[in-house]
């Protein structure tokens, strides 16, 4: 055993910089860990940033002065931001609560389309079970009701905490866009002078990881946006709140579509019933599905390097476990910096000692 630690040791940390990298991500990773939740408008604004700089730097390259650009782009968050806080959300807050209202209307429908499902199927479905998820459903949907009815008494620290968040964000944005060479350079001078190592695998990481996090903020704009002017012409009931559902859930390939696809085909047809109306929202819904999976991603992430499915189902579930909610939605930006680690991280050739390569 101590052969075969010594002989990784030596293939994959005989460089210098190597072990230095190690224990920076060690300590960045036990860092978010402890004070992430602490730190949550700094980490939330890095990320803005490096989405937004993306931006400033096609503008500079059009001849736009940098801190005209920095400006302009930074207004055009400010302006979405606001957008989304009094235009968006209200609108999103008003469905939620209505569609909550809605919830028992809609499990009496539902209840009545399972009491047939026994006598169409009675080999495979019987009538207990049928009662059971419908006893479960309900008490889920009961305890949901009941927390929106509270939420606006139990949730006050949490919304002063949001607002502070809401304030400090567009400040954090503005500063690291605009002291982006001051704050790097700061970084810089605590590592090693001679560091090529570490500026492949930064160019590397930026690359993809850059590449991934603007790419995917286009796609669910997009795809939120054409599904919201979809259901709208459909006559599709909370059509806003869809939309946002179905534009997340480009977050997390395969799982978000298959997820969010049960809420639309539920409230379709609660909505329409089982009639043409219910076809053509479906039709449409899967139309802009296989668009985005087969036109859009491929156009905005040709140069990233894909995941292998099973990758991103491991991600989500792990970093779902440690962080969260976070730790989905941030799921494949980690995995593919870690990706990004893993192909440019140095390998010195060679067999490891004490591993054979002979079955």
């Amino acid at each position: 055993m101590i052969r075969i630690l010594r002989g990784l040791a030596h293939k994959y940390f005989s460089d210098e910089e190597a072990v230095i990298l190690f224990l920076l991500i060690l300590a960045g990773v036990i860092f978010v860990i402890f004070f992430g939740s602490m730190l949550a408008p700094a980490i939330a604004a890095v990320i803005v940033a490096f989405i937004l700089q993306g931006l400033v730097t096609k503008l500079n390259r059009l001849g736009i002065p940098e801190i005209v650009s920095i400006i302009g782009v930074f207004f055009v968050f400010l302006g979405v931001l606001v957008g989304f806080l009094f235009g968006l959300l209200p609108l999103i807050w008003t469905q939620v609560t209505a569609l909550a209202g809605e919830a028992p209307r809609i499990f009496r429908e539902m209840q009545s389309y399972l009491e047939v499902l026994p006598q169409q199927y009675p080999t495979l479905i019987s009538m207990e079970g049928i009662n059971t998820i419908y006893n479960q459903v309900t008490t889920e949907a009961g305890r949901m009701t009941q927390w929106l009815v509270s939420f606006s008494l139990e949730s006050i620290p949490d919304l002063v905490a949001l607002l502070i968040y809401m304030v400090l964000l567009p400040i954090l944005v503005f500063f690291f866009l605009k002291d982006r060479r001051v704050l790097l350079d700061a970084i810089a001078r605590m590592l090693p002078s001679q560091r090529p190592m570490m500026v492949r695998i930064w160019h590397e990481v930026n690359l993809q990881c850059a590449n991934y996090v603007r790419g995917k903020a286009v796609e669910i704009l997009i795809v939120g946006g054409v599904t919201y002017v979809s259901f709208k012409l459909l006559g599709m009931p909370y059509a806003a709140l869809l939309s946002l559902m179905v534009g997340l859930s480009v977050v997390i390939p395969y799982i978000g579509a298959a997820v969010v696809t049960i809420p639309v085909a539920m409230i379709a047809l609660f909505a329409f019933g089982w009639g043409s109306q219910f076809i053509w929202v479906m039709v449409v819904y899967g139309i802009i599905q296989a668009l985005d999976g087969n036109v859009l991603v491929p156009i905005l992430f040709s140069e990233v390097n894909n995941l292998h499915p099973v990758a991103i189902i491991v991600a989500v579930l792990f970093f779902g476990g440690i962080w969260g909610l976070w730790g989905v939605f941030f799921a494949i930006p980690l995995a593919t910096m870690l990706k990004a680690i893993f192909s440019a991280w140095p390998v010195k050739e060679g067999q490891v000692t004490g591993i054979s390569e002979e079955p």
